[in-house]
């Protein structure tokens, strides 16, 4: 009799078929001001990412390892921006930020993945960096292409499976009461929250998934630039100390920003409510980190810079043809 009326209990907790999102702001007279800046960055990135893309397949100068690592974390940034930012816009634009139950673990699910997935280029893109200045006889023999193929399929594979453990892991939980999440995507702090189910085992998995992973991907860049530098502080040539200072910043750069905004998200208790400080880290590394990769790279790197002026000299002389 007892298990009878337990169970009843349990059904008439229904389950959530729909989310809500606080948000980005309660003030009203951000929201212009917020649309334009989200809609710009948005834009930025898609023309960046895709023109890097572009400019990796047609210039021959660019036709090296570093540039195929460079070219995939593209494309993994122009879809990693689109799993969060045309529904905050669209959520800028709306009365009630809503969200299905289904939609909210699809978007989690790809955003989870494809975050995974540019930690572990990242990585892979360091160890390149790694063979070229360390071992630069023998690197043409390491980072064959079957090598780099591998890398890239490694990071989807394992950027994807642990997004997958992730994901049904905290969307097998029961939410029934408030559906009101403090955030403005779908992501495990906000979510658990809002659980009538025991989290524990989610928030153990999130810290030991997100930490280990990250932590260990972290590391790894880490050493790999610790050789790389000292590696660089003994070349005699301070033209050849310059070049390869030039060709490992803008990717110790991308990897500083990525890394500093994820971990002043995830290294705490995922269950805990989110604060503008952590907003403001999620809109870092989810919105603006796919941004600013294309960029860094077009800014700081001599051979990316000398493909691009050599496209729109080819642009300029086939427009005089016509």
């Amino acid at each position: 009799m007892q298990e009878r009326k337990s169970s009843l209990a349990m059904e008439n907790k229904t389950q959530l078929t729909v989310f809500v999102f606080s948000g980005l702001t309660d003030n009203d007279k951000l929201i212009p001001f917020l649309l334009i800046f989200f809609l710009m960055v948005y834009l930025v990135t898609i023309l960046g990412n895709i023109g890097l893309v572009m400019l990796v397949l047609v210039a021959s100068n660019l036709n090296t390892p570093m540039y195929y690592f460079l070219s995939c974390l593209s494309v993994v940034d122009l879809f990693y921006s689109t799993a969060i930012t045309p529904k905050t816009l669209s959520d800028l634009t709306s009365l009630r930020k809503t969200i299905s139950f289904n939609g909210c673990a699809t978007q989690f699910f790809f955003f989870a993945g494809l975050a995974g997935t540019e930690v572990l280029l990242l990585c892979s893109m360091s160890y390149d960096r790694y063979v070229a200045i360390c071992h630069p006889l023998h690197y043409v023999s390491i980072m064959t292409k079957s090598i780099c193929f591998s890398l890239v399929g490694l990071s989807f594979f394992m950027g994807f499976f642990q997004s997958a453990v992730q994901t049904s892991c905290l969307f097998s939980l029961h939410y029934c009461g408030l559906n009101l999440i403090e955030h403005f995507y779908c992501d495990v702090p906000p979510i658990l929250q809002l659980s009538c189910s025991e989290t524990l085992l989610c928030n153990v998995l999130t810290i030991l998934s997100v930490g280990s992973y990250c932590l260990s991907s972290f590391l790894t860049i880490l050493v790999s630039y610790v050789l790389i530098f000292s590696t660089i502080l003994r070349i005699k040539s301070s033209k050849g100390r310059q070049k390869a200072f030039g060709t490992c910043f803008s990717h110790f750069m991308c990897a500083s920003v990525f890394f500093v905004s994820v971990f002043i998200t995830y290294l705490r208790s995922p269950s805990s409510a989110l604060n503008k400080r952590d907003k403001v880290a999620s809109v870092f590394y989810s919105v603006m980190t796919p941004m600013l990769n294309p960029l860094i790279y077009s800014l700081r790197n001599q051979e990316v810079k000398k493909a691009i002026m050599q496209a729109i000299h080819n642009i300029l002389h086939v427009i005089r043809t016509l």
